[in-house]
C-alpha cells in the first residue's frame, strides 16, 4: 500500500500544524504532556474545548450542520495525528465521541437542538452511566431500575467506575425497564439531569490517588420520558452504536511519541551497570520491540482507514485496534517506570497533571518534586494504564470476537 498523503493533505496538515503551534499554550502543553491517564485536567481539557469550538474543530467527525467539518477520512487522520504529536490536553470522549453521534443517529429533533451545541460548548458536560456494581463485562445483566410513571420514569439503583461524574451535570445511562425476554431486551438509553433531586456521588480512589471514577446513586430520581434515546425498552440498539465511537482513532502517534520520549529520557538515565540505561541491552531490547509495535499499529490504522475510504466495513479491525494499543500502551509505561529509576518510586502527583483531585495528599508547600516531571508522572500513568485492558470492551472480549469473526471459532 502506498500511505503519501496528497499536495492538498499536505497543505491541510501544514494549516493543523500552524493552529496548534499559536494556540497551545505553554499552560495548555504541560496538561496535555503531564496527563497521568487519558483524562487530563478537567479545567485545561475545557479551556482547549473552547478554543478548538472557536476554529470549528471541537467536533470535526460530526455532520457539518450540527457543526462538524466536512474532511475526508484521510483528514481526521491527519488531524487525530498531529493533534497528539503537539501533545494537546485530550478532550473528554463521552459527550463529543460517545453520546453525541448517539442522538445524531437517534435523538429527536428537539434532542438534537437543545443537547448538541451545549456539548459543543462545553455547557453540559456528560459521564457515562454503564457499568453497575454487579454488572460489568456482562452489561446486560445490568439492574438500575426506570419505573414507568405516567410522562416519567422514577429511577433507583447505581452505576459505578464513572469517570468524572464530580464534574458533570448530565450523565447518559443504560436502565432496566422491562424484564421480560432476553437481558439484552427490557433496556432504555436515558439522558438524566445529574442535578436532580435523588442523584448522588460518591468519588472512588484510584492506586494512583486520583478522584477520576466515582459511583453514582439515584434514588427515586424521576426523569421525563422525553429524556429516552431511540425506543423504550430498546436501548441496547443506542449502547452498541455508541460502543463503535468509543473505540478506534490515530492512537501509533501518541505512543510514537512517548517512546520516543522515553528513548531520549533513556539516553540521559544511569542504568545498573553505571552506563546509560538505553545502552543495556535488556532494557533496549524491550524499548525497541515496543517501538517496531507502534510501527505496526500505525500500519493497521492506515490500512482500516483505506478500508473506511473505499466504503468498506473494516471488520473486526477495531477490536484488533484496541487490544494492540491498549497493551502497547501498558508495555510503554511500564518501560517508562523501569526508566524513570528510584525517583519514579516517590509519590509526588503534584509534578504531574493528575485527571482528577488528589484529596489524600498535600504536596509540599514549595512545590518541590524530585527528579524530572517525567519521572514523578511514570508511576502514576503506569498505574493508570493498567485499566487499558479492561475498559471499552476487556481485551478478552476483544479477543472473543476476533476468534469468532476472523478465525470462524
Amino acid at each position: 500500500m502506498e500511505y503519501d498523503w496528497s499536495a492538498a493533505d499536505l497543505a491541510f496538515r501544514d494549516e493543523v500544524r500552524a493552529f496548534l503551534e499559536e494556540k497551545l499554550t505553554p499552560e495548555l502543553r504541560r496538561a496535555g504532556r503531564l496527563a497521568t491517564s487519558v483524562y487530563p485536567d478537567h479545567e485545561a481539557s475545557m479551556r482547549w474545548q473552547r478554543l478548538l469550538h472557536e476554529r470549528g474543530w471541537a467536533a470535526p467527525a460530526w455532520p457539518v450542520e450540527y457543526g462538524g467539518c466536512d474532511w475526508s477520512l484521510t483528514r481526521h487522520y491527519i488531524f487525530g495525528r498531529e493533534y497528539m504529536l503537539a501533545g494537546a490536553p485530550p478532550l473528554s470522549p463521552m459527550g463529543i465521541r460517545m453520546v453525541a453521534p448517539a442522538i445524531i443517529a437517534f435523538g429527536t429533533p428537539e434532542q438534537k437542538a437543545y443537547y448538541l451545541p451545549r456539548i459543543l460548548t462545553g455547557e453540559i458536560f456528560f459521564c457515562q452511566g454503564y457499568s453497575e456494581p454487579e454488572s460489568g463485562s456482562d452489561l446486560a445483566s445490568l439492574s438500575m431500575s426506570a419505573v414507568d410513571d405516567g410522562d416519567h420514569f422514577v429511577c433507583n439503583g447505581s452505576k459505578i467506575w464513572t469517570t468524572h461524574a464530580t464534574e458533570a451535570n448530565w450523565i447518559f445511562c443504560l436502565v432496566r425497564t422491562s424484564r421480560t425476554g432476553k437481558k439484552q431486551q427490557g433496556i432504555t438509553f436515558l439522558l438524566i439531569d445529574m442535578t436532580d433531586p435523588g442523584v448522588a456521588v460518591r468519588p472512588l480512589v484510584m492506586t494512583s490517588g486520583e478522584e477520576v471514577q466515582n459511583q453514582v446513586f439515584f434514588d427515586n430520581v424521576r426523569v421525563p420520558k422525553t429524556n429516552v434515546l431511540g425506543r423504550i425498552d430498546d436501548g441496547w440498539t443506542v449502547a452498541k452504536y455508541l460502543l463503535v465511537h468509543e473505540r478506534g482513532g490515530a492512537l501509533a502517534p501518541m505512543l510514537q511519541a512517548q517512546a520516543q520520549d522515553l528513548a531520549n529520557a533513556a539516553a540521559e538515565q544511569v542504568g545498573p551497570d553505571g552506563n546509560p540505561l538505553i545502552d543495556d541491552p535488556a532494557f533496549s531490547a524491550r524499548l525497541a520491540d515496543a517501538r517496531i509495535r507502534t510501527e505496526v499499529l500505525e500500519i493497521l490504522e492506515y490500512r482500516t482507514l483505506s478500508a473506511m475510504a473505499q466504503g468498506k466495513d473494516p471488520g473486526p479491525a477495531s477490536s484488533m485496534l484496541k487490544i494492540i494499543g491498549t497493551e502497547l500502551s501498558q508495555q510503554i509505561t511500564e518501560l517508562a517506570l523501569i526508566a524513570a529509576g528510584p525517583r519514579g518510586r516517590v509519590y509526588q502527583p503534584h509534578a504531574a497533571s493528575p485527571g482528577g483531585p488528589v484529596t489524600q495528599y498535600t504536596p509540599p508547600a514549595d512545590g518541590y518534586h524530585s527528579g524530572e516531571e517525567w519521572q514523578a508522572v511514570a508511576p502514576l500513568h503506569y498505574f493508570n494504564d493498567r485499566a487499558g485492558s479492561i475498559y471499552a470492551g476487556s481485551n478478552e472480549i476483544q479477543r472473543n470476537i476476533l476468534a469468532k469473526a476472523a478465525l470462524g471459532l
